[in-house]
């Protein structure tokens, strides 16, 4: 069987109320968009959508990784190689970029769909835009990850495909812009209404099903009005597009969406997936009811901070720079240094004495306990549960977002050995929701960026339970 093995999003902690933005500008506002933090990247979404995609046990190993985005760190680099060595995932594992457009996930989903052997797709989104804008208020930030391939039990049988492409002018920006052009709406309508409609004809013909078999359509697009209308036209069911929680994703939009129909819809559900973004694309599949991520889209939803300070994003946006703490700003990264510590810089490797079984962050030739050389193995520690030891506030250390919350955390494997400890800094929290003995997990974070580089390493986030 054919389709989506597995399929994993991820949500920023942080929202950010609609109305906050018409408290400053006036107007009005209703609902959420989904905000990543100032430490927080395309790449590192992507990372932690990977992560709960690829949580459950006994998956096949993707035999390539393809990472799709409109807002890359990079540039002529690589970015998926870094979402690879974070996953910690085989040399032989192809990583490549694809993207640049808002339809390159799809483009890449539908490939891997009809393609060879397991491949995990990986979209995301950083969506901004001017001030007061519609696309900073409609916008929202979020990732998806899906494992594609044959599997005797797979999470959504892939039934068929089509596309429509036509040249038209609708969104663009130039590299480097932070906004988002967009011609007049009833232009893009126009064309969008009838690609959409060819190609859910020509989906159900590959599929071989008719149009009545259809128990759900997704629609992901950043063309609502289009949107709208196309649901209308399809005249099936309709299922919630997230816009008032989380907001438009953008290239991780058909993913996410999909993802979180997937984790929703019981089994035997026969979803399409409409994606309007320069030209029309329908993926039409089958939810069977199993291979869901740990994290669901609407636990992740119901988990979100929603009191974050407009002032505040936009500082992380970069559209308004406050006053930094008066201290030299970080260095760049090493490139030889981090070439030599891939491992523990992007896995987050420690390594565990054979004799003793002390636990070293980072990983060590000599042992700490018994002083045994050369005698270590490695030691992933990526998804151990930390314990708050003791923290501070530092207020007047260096960062884009200040106070610096760091912590010296207890890591336990749980293999029975003695744990780990090491100093990390703390994310998506405030000083009032940290104490001792908070348990805390790893999250793949950008350090700082200085010279263009992107310094990356890992932080610790308090583990919340998250609720639908």
């Amino acid at each position: 069987m054919r389709g989506i093995i597995s399929a994993g999003a991820y949500v920023p902690y942080w929202r950010l109320q609609r109305s906050a933005i018409t408290a400053f500008h006036g107007g009005r506002g209703s609902g959420t968009r989904s905000v990543a933090s100032y430490d927080e990247d395309t790449t590192t979404l992507g990372v932690e959508a990977a992560r709960n995609a690829l949580a459950a046990p006994g998956l096949p190993d993707a035999a390539a990784l393809w990472f799709s985005t409109s807002d890359p760190t990079y540039l002529e680099k690589n970015n998926a190689s870094a979402i690879h060595a974070a996953l910690r995932l085989p040399s032989r594992t192809g990583a490549f970029d694809l993207g640049g457009s808002l339809r390159s996930a799809l483009g890449a989903l539908r490939g891997a769909l009809e393609s060879g052997g397991p491949t995990l797709v990986v979209a995301a989104d950083i969506r901004g835009g001017l001030p007061n804008s519609a696309d900073e208020s409609a916008g929202g930030d979020g990732a998806a990850a899906l494992l594609v391939g044959e599997a005797d039990d797979v999470a959504a049988e892939y039934l068929g495909g089509a596309s429509a492409t036509e040249e038209f002018l609708d969104r663009w920006r130039s590299p480097g812009e932070r906004r988002t052009k967009q011609w007049e709406e009833k232009f893009g309508e126009t064309h969008y209404v009838a690609l959409a409609q060819e190609a859910f004809s020509d989906a159900l013909a590959a599929a071989g099903i008719p149009a009545d078999d259809v128990d759900q359509v997704v629609i992901a697009t950043s063309h609502p009005r289009a949107g709208g209308v196309v649901g209308k036209k399809l005249g099936r069911p309709l299922a919630d597009d997230l816009a008032t929680t989380i907001g438009k994703t953008g290239t991780a939009a058909p993913a996410l969406l999909l993802t979180n129909a997937i984790e929703s819809a019981a089994a035997g559900t026969v979803v399409a997936l409409v994606s309007l973004a320069d030209g029309a694309d329908v993926l039409i599949l089958r939810v069977t009811g199993t291979g869901r991520a740990p994290r669901s889209v609407a636990a992740q939803i119901g988990a979100g901070n929603d009191t974050l300070p407009y002032a505040k994003f936009l500082a992380w946006r970069g559209v308004m720079t406050p006053e930094p703490p008066r201290r030299p700003e970080p260095a760049r990264m090493s490139g030889s240094a981090a070439g030599r510590s891939v491992d523990w810089k992007y896995g987050f490797v420690g390594s565990r004495d054979r004799d003793s079984g002390a636990l070293h962050l980072p990983p060590a030739r000599v042992s700490f306990d018994g002083g045994n050389v050369d005698d270590m193995e490695p030691t992933p520690m990526a998804n151990a549960i930390g314990t708050v030891v003791t923290y501070t506030v530092d207020r007047l250390a260096y960062s884009p977002s200040p106070p610096v919350i760091f912590a010296v955390v207890d890591f336990d494997d749980g293999s029975g050995g003695r744990p780990g400890r090491l100093p990390v800094e703390l994310t998506d929290t405030t000083p009032d929701d940290v104490a001792v003995g908070t348990k805390v997990e790893m999250t793949f974070r950008r350090l700082n960026t200085a010279d263009g580089i992107a310094n990356y390493f890992w932080k610790a986030r308090p583990r919340r339970e998250a609720t639908s």
